[in-house]
């Protein structure tokens, strides 16, 4: 499927067929996702893939959304909280490979890495938030190009997820994605596509002036 197909026909989809999606396909998904951008390359995403009588205890977290036991599979999609995790050997493949010209700039990366690591709660969650969400989608186009649907789901109780699967403390749960090949009529391609805002409404060139409502100006804050 060439990728302006994969974006302009890829729907979110809640009715799943029965059949399963094999390992080899779900492997190929998460290498493709490898190649999504994140802040400092520091890739903070970790993939939680439950299949089967799980997808059940899943379920029982995500506010008994029926999609998420009919999916073949549901992924939750987790942050880490320390930014440190991985900058180490991210830093050391930028020098080696030359992105980075000395050892003095690779000091000074992980120095500005430990900044971020040292920031309160919030600011770390944001970060990591920004990032996953960015390996979420990717791995949602990179479904539906083998024919995979999926859905985002934000509707889950963070909490529960955190003691229902033993996630450490200092992972944040960013989304569940479902995923299964669709249902017949499921992601029916002919049915109107659902509302999308005009390209020219969201779209400023040079100066910032929101359509849809009025917004305070910073002097206002």
């Amino acid at each position: 499927m060439e990728f302006d197909d994969v974006i302009h026909t890829r729907r979110s989809v809640h009715q799943y067929s029965d059949a399963d999606i094999d390992d080899e396909t779900l492997y190929d998904l998460f290498e493709d996702v490898r190649f999504t951008p994140s802040s400092f390359n520091l890739q903070p995403w970790e993939f939680l893939v439950v299949r089967g009588e799980d997808l059940e205890r899943l379920q029982s977290v995500a506010y008994g959304q029926k999609h998420v036991t009919d999916a073949a599979a549901a992924v939750v999609v987790l942050g880490t909280l320390d930014p440190g995790d991985h900058a180490e050997r991210v830093t050391r493949d930028l020098l080696e490979k030359g992105y980075l010209p000395d050892e003095e700039a690779a000091e000074v990366r992980l120095d500005t890495v430990d900044g971020l690591a040292d920031a309160d709660t919030e600011t770390r969650r944001v970060w990591t938030v920004q990032s996953c969400t960015l390996a979420a989608m990717s791995r949602m186009y990179a479904a539906w190009g083998r024919d995979v649907a999926s859905c985002p789901m934000g509707g889950f109780d963070a909490d529960a997820l955190h003691e229902a699967f033993d996630v450490p403390a200092d992972y944040e749960p960013v989304v569940i994605v479902t995923l299964g090949y669709p249902a017949d009529g499921a992601a029916d391609l002919e049915r109107p596509r659902k509302f999308r805002r005009p390209t020219e409404e969201f779209v400023h060139f040079d100066d910032f002036d929101p359509v849809a409502r009025e917004s305070p100006t910073p002097a206002d804050d």
